[in-house]
């Protein structure tokens, strides 16, 4: 039962497939059934259209659901009717959709993954290089304070010891000898703290007008470049359907259907024929469609594919940048992470000793640490790379995916769009079938008389050597016919005076 059952049904949807594209191409809408067939057809068409105008509307240029739906709901309408109407229309939206996936659709996409790799690339490069600057800046803000407490500090405290312990020596029981210390620090970088913030507030300005120009490069390219994108597609299927109509040379290599029943009418009423062709004339002229890859089929699809590899290799080139930058400043934060504070020693030793008449008595030593430590580079002021290519890698790989599989759909894409054509201009297609074939013929006539022309001008080279071979054996032949002649002269002279003495 499933034996029986499956190739009814493949036929079924076969003839069901024919007779949708049949109401698609044509204009016979002669019963309602009909009609309402081909109404359902350009109405779940149009539902796709406005579908992708809808999540459009929504997530890129963020209108309202509302008014996004509203919009897309009356386009939905005013291009189900159009394609109802109109069969130009209809061909046109084929012609479209299937310039989605040929050269015009592979320049947007190879378009729209230049500005996504040169956008992001170029702003996270940009934004590591400036916090390598702001970290260094930070870190030199870091060293005037840390300058004017930890050193200066320390060497207060070390002269303030060294006052405690000398007011002790003057103590001498009887009188006492009063002194004050008074020691006070000041740091006069007030110059260095105008350069540095000078400094940071150029950095800053600099830094924000770049980002903000990308900003609105990235915010505007993201918001344009489909409506734009769409505009240009429509234009070149509006020019494709104008050059094959009026443009009878427009590619016209294809042997389709048409040609062949037309070659077959030419045979039938005993004219020339172009079928089969030749060797030469098959490498040049594409029989559609066929299963198989012809080689000029390859030579079209490795030269759709030749742009991609170029703009990937441009694509690698500008990740590499970026991934460079980001190991430069990585490398960098580690080094200055691993670097140890500088140790500065400042030890104080005073020596206390007691003599009575110049003789000691007792000595003692009063050491004191002043010791201190500076970093090189502040821990809170070390910079933090971003990499952005786990980020990109996702659209990236969704692009190369599209474009690999346009490239390898592109000469089948390219016959499709050609019997689109034929179905929908029939006119058309029988003027262009009609100039391929006397093109044909015509260079078919040329070779032969260029053939026949050969043949004659081999045979009247032929003729020529042959009579310039008779002459030159005829020329060495004379001297022979000379000797030949004296000596029958000769003889006969000698002969002469018998004839006499006979006759006498």
């Amino acid at each position: 039962m499933m034996k029986t059952t499956c190739p009814q049904l493949k036929q079924t949807l076969y003839h069901s497939w024919s007779a949708a594209a049949d109401l698609y191409t044509t204009n016979t809408r002669h019963c309602w059934r009909n009609r309402l067939v081909l109404l359902i057809i350009c109405l779940t068409f149009s539902l796709v259209l406005s579908s992708i105008l809808l999540l459009y509307l929504l997530y890129v240029l963020q209108y309202g659901l509302m008014v996004a739906a509203g919009i897309a709901g009356s386009c939905w309408v005013v291009v189900g009717a159009s394609l109802f109407l109109s069969k130009r229309v209809r061909c046109f939206g084929v012609l479209f959709v299937l310039s989605c996936g040929m050269r015009q659709g592979r320049n947007i996409l190879i378009t729209a993954g230049t500005s996504l790799v040169v956008l992001k690339n170029i702003q996270n490069t940009l934004e590591n290089i400036t916090g390598l600057s702001r970290s260094m800046v930070c870190n030199l803000q870091a060293k005037r304070v840390s300058i004017n407490t930890t050193p200066l500090c320390n060497y207060v405290r070390m002269l303030r010891w060294v006052g405690n312990v000398l007011r002790a020596f003057t103590d001498f029981g009887v009188a006492e000898l009063v002194s004050d210390l008074e020691v006070t620090s000041r740091g006069d970088s007030e110059k260095l703290r105008e350069r540095l913030v000078e400094a940071e507030r150029t950095l800053n300005g600099t830094a924000k007008s770049i980002w903000a120009a990308v900003d609105t490069l990235s915010s505007v390219g993201q918001r344009l470049f489909p409506a734009f994108s769409f505009l240009l597609l429509m234009g070149f299927t509006v020019l494709h359907l104008r050059r094959y109509c009026h443009n009878k040379k427009y590619e016209n290599v294809y042997i389709t259907r048409t040609f062949i029943n037309f070659d077959e009418k030419q045979k039938a009423e005993g004219r020339r024929p172009v079928l089969p062709l030749t060797p030469k004339e098959a490498r040049r002229y594409i029989t559609i469609p066929s299963p198989g890859l012809s080689a000029t089929e390859g030579k079209a699809m490795l030269k759709f594919s030749f742009p991609v590899f170029t703009h990937c290799l441009a694509w690698v080139l500008f990740i590499g940048v970026d991934v460079l930058m980001f190991w430069f400043v990585e490398v960098i934060r580690t080094r200055l992470h691993e670097l140890e504070p500088f140790h500065v020693p400042l030890i104080m030793n005073i020596n206390e000793e007691m003599t009575v008449i110049g003789v000691p008595i007792s000595e003692e030593i009063d050491s004191r640490d002043f010791s201190y430590q500076v970093s090189i580079f502040e821990k809170s002021c070390l910079p933090k790379p971003r990499l952005v290519i786990y980020d990109s890698i996702l659209p990236l790989v969704v692009l190369l995916a599209a474009l690999l599989s346009m490239a390898l759909l592109s000469a089948k894409l390219t016959q499709i769009r050609l019997m689109v054509c034929e179905q929908f201009f029939s006119t058309n297609a029988e003027e262009r079938v009609e100039f391929l074939h006397a093109k044909i013929l015509k260079k078919r006539s040329r070779k032969e008389g260029n053939r026949i022309a050969e043949e004659s001008s081999l045979r009247s080279l032929i003729k020529k050597i042959s009579g310039v071979q008779y002459s030159t054996d005829h020329r060495r032949m004379t001297p022979f016919s000379k000797q030949a002649r004296l000596s029958a002269a000769t003889g006969r002279s000698e002969r002469r005076p018998f004839l006499k003495k006979c006759e006498l």
